[in-house]
């Protein structure tokens, strides 16, 4: 079995159900294994409420990580960068790296912003750079997939992204889906080839 970390952070629910897709992209290719974890709140953040659904995504172990065939990243945009809560998470991750654990495996990132000039894509680059540290092949969205040409929200070929506009409700479209599907499904795809 080939077994796909997705990894996130989501205070809202947006980058969640964007995981979701993910995660149903990696479960449609044959022996392929979604495992969805979140990374811990900080100690000044832990008394906002988190989403129920939220909530009962497990925490991540390092082991995880290390026993991975791949590795996807998804946050929301603060500020053109990855949440803090996942920086400083993969900032314990100096031992993984010693051991060159995620060295040859493929990774990937997503995002969810606010609006269409929201940080989407400087986020997710901010995502990659600790991936190359680790020797990890990053994995983007070709402009193959029909989403990127047809999307009025996220979806770019740094990875899948979605887009509220500042909606009180987040429902991700068609393309927005589509595309965190095919990210979801293309990691999955390499991972099985490399192991």
């Amino acid at each position: 079995m080939i077994n796909i970390v997705v990894l996130i952070y989501s205070k809202k629910g947006s980058t969640l159900q964007l995981a979701e897709e993910v995660c149903n992209g990696i479960d449609s290719v044959s022996k392929a294994n979604a495992i969805l974890r979140r990374v811990d709140e900080l100690k000044q953040t832990q008394q906002q409420r988190m989403i129920e659904k939220y909530e009962k995504v497990q925490v991540i172990t390092k082991k995880e990580i290390a026993d991975c065939h791949g590795l996807i990243l998804g946050s929301p945009t603060r500020f053109g960068n990855m949440a803090a809560e996942l920086k400083y998470f993969i900032d314990q991750t100096l031992d993984v790296w010693i051991s060159g654990e995620l060295i040859g495996k493929p990774g990937a990132v997503f995002t969810s912003t606010g609006s269409l000039h929201g940080g989407q894509e400087t986020t997710l680059l901010s995502m990659m750079l600790p991936l190359f540290h680790h020797g990890m092949l990053l994995v983007g969205i070709p402009y193959s997939e029909p989403g990127l040409s047809e999307t009025k929200g996220g979806g770019t070929p740094y990875g899948a992204s979605y887009v509220s506009n500042e909606k009180k409700e987040s429902v991700l479209s068609i393309e927005e889906k589509n595309l965190g599907f095919a990210m979801g499904a293309r990691v999955a795809k390499i991972a099985s080839k490399l192991a």
